[in-house]
């Protein structure tokens, strides 16, 4: 998408950008961060029996928007402070070289959640791999909620109509024209489905400050955690107030009620983001196909299409704020946010980055996980979950995994299916410059493919040959598939974290379907 109307709509949204920017050790003291900090090796001392010695720490690649200076300057003391998604859950596998995240806010609520009833769970412990015949009983997630989201493209085009007929006709081309199966929309409601059947959890434990308001936490039951007030205690903020008979969301008072429409408008607000990103992304790629038809650029022009896209983010902006939560518009300005790190991580990483299979991982989050995390966690907010719940934390990691997963079968696809399967041109990446998964592992097999990643497929032939060493491989494929299906599993591991429900169990289903679909 474009950067300046990306950065301006989340600007837009909120003052408060949500990433906790750490500047690289070795950054001079000026204040800045760099654009992208490249991975290295430097030594960090260990004392070990009273004797100093040294122990290799790896530097991440980490894409930075804004500065350092600047993120200290737009927070307050109430404003909440997010980790990005992928310190919270795993990248890689540790055999690849992945680690297991710290605790933080953000992931420390991992405990299996009681539905409270004594029924059986039969998907405890589900392995995806070898089920293929039990996924196939699962609910169907697209006709658990077909009639939920039949009014869909009707209403979100009167979202975004406008008083110019050619704004109006390509900002609603997708929505009308070239829907698709409404992916982000399905997963948001499905979520939002499934976390009604989770009770609001209370506070089991919190170290209080001086400055927070909640003082007895273990008995203070009935302290409104929508007003906290404190940074000190945001992790257990920012939960929507309830407006339904009880207090509290249930499967029976959730449809139809306030917090359910609130929750749809956020599905129609991540595929405004999404079309928007889309149109952006095929005229900075000139890409003449999306979605089995012309691209909007080509429709109309680069510029139609590019006020199209900005259109797009603005009105999202807009019915953003009107969900009336802080918490989920500082959460979706961050996916924003994340949209325009993944274009300046594509655009400008340096060489030896492009064989980093983390790197790629974490362009991926930025481009395409992010988006689905954020408004996965959004989702249990906006159902009067905090933060930091089990509900809430279960959601963003099951949107991590499965946008990952999602991604990497995308770059599998890239290289096995067709054109006319896909709804856009095959390899596309590699036109673009770019290694995915399957190119990675063979790199890693073949080193001499490497320069010719480096150098991002620039010299007559090297597409070509880079496509002979990957046919050759008798692994890398398996590899990439080995991968999409680790983060298709980490998925279900954090679903199963949820209450028993029929929506749940149709988002296990929907998982299993990202990595065995074949466009």
């Amino acid at each position: 998408m474009t950067i300046a109307a990306a950065a301006a709509a989340a600007m837009a949204l909120s003052t408060t950008s949500a990433f906790v920017v750490q500047p690289h050790p070795a950054s001079t003291g000026t204040g800045s961060s760099s654009l992208y900090v490249s991975t290295n090796v430097e030594k960090d001392p260990v004392v070990t029996n009273g004797e100093s010695s040294s122990e290799e720490k790896k530097y991440r690649p980490n894409p930075v928007v804004v500065s350092a200076e600047a993120e200290a300057l737009s927070h307050s003391a109430t404003t909440m402070k997010l980790t990005p998604s992928y310190e919270l859950f795993q990248l890689l596998e540790e055999h690849e070289g992945g680690m297991i995240p710290a605790v933080t806010e953000g992931n420390a609520l991992r405990q299996k959640i009681v539905s409270g009833d004594e029924e059986e769970d039969e998907l405890a412990g589900f392995v995806l791999e070898g089920n293929e015949a039990l996924c196939q009983k699962l609910p169907d997630p697209f006709k658990l909620v077909e009639d939920e989201l039949r009014p869909f493209a009707e209403s979100i085009s009167e979202l975004v109509s406008s008083d110019q007929p050619i704004l109006s006709m390509a900002a609603k081309h997708f929505f009308e024209k070239r829907h698709g199966k409404r992916f982000r929309p399905t997963i948001v409601q499905l979520l939002a489905k499934a976390c009604s059947a989770a009770a609001p959890e209370k506070m089991p434990e919190l170290d209080t400050k001086k400055d927070c308001p909640i003082q007895d936490p273990e008995n203070d039951l009935n302290f409104d955690f929508t007003k906290a007030g404190s940074a000190v205690c945001w992790s257990w903020s920012g939960a929507s107030e309830v407006e339904v008979e009880g207090g509290v969301v249930t499967t029976e008072n959730h449809q139809g009620s306030e917090v359910w429409r609130r929750q749809a408008q956020l599905g129609q607000i991540v595929e405004m983001i999404h079309v928007a990103s889309l149109i952006h992304d095929d005229v900075l790629d000139e890409a003449e196909t999306r979605r089995g038809g012309e691209a909007v650029h080509k429709l109309y022009s680069n510029k139609v299409a590019v006020l199209a896209g900005d259109y797009l983010l603005a009105r999202a902006s807009v019915l953003l704020a009107r969900l009336e939560n802080t918490a989920v518009v500082q959460i979706m300005a961050t996916a924003l946010e994340s949209l325009v790190a993944g274009e300046i991580m594509q655009l400008k990483a340096p060489p030896e980055s492009l064989l980093e299979m983390e790197s790629y991982l974490r362009k991926s989050y930025y481009k395409t996980a992010s988006l689905i995390c954020y408004a996965s966690r959004s989702t249990a907010l906006l159902g009067g979950h905090a933060y930091g719940s089990n509900v809430a934390t279960a959601c963003e990691e099951f949107g991590f995994h499965l946008g990952l997963a999602y991604q990497i079968q995308d770059d599998i696809l890239d290289f096995t299916a067709a054109a006319s399967v896909l709804g856009k041109p095959a390899l596309a990446d590699m036109d673009l410059g770019l290694s995915t998964a399957p190119i990675l592992y063979t790199a890693q097999e073949y080193p001499q493919l490497r320069p010719l990643v480096m150098r991002r497929f620039k010299k007559k032939g090297d597409k070509q040959k880079a496509l002979e060493y990957l046919y050759k491989s008798e692994t890398a494929m398996d590899k990439a598939k080995t991968l999409a299906r680790f983060h298709a599993q980490r998925a279900v591991d954090a679903l199963l974290r949820l209450p028993k429900s029929e929506s749940r169990d149709a988002l296990v289903r929907l998982t299993n379907l990202v990595i065995t679909r074949k466009k």
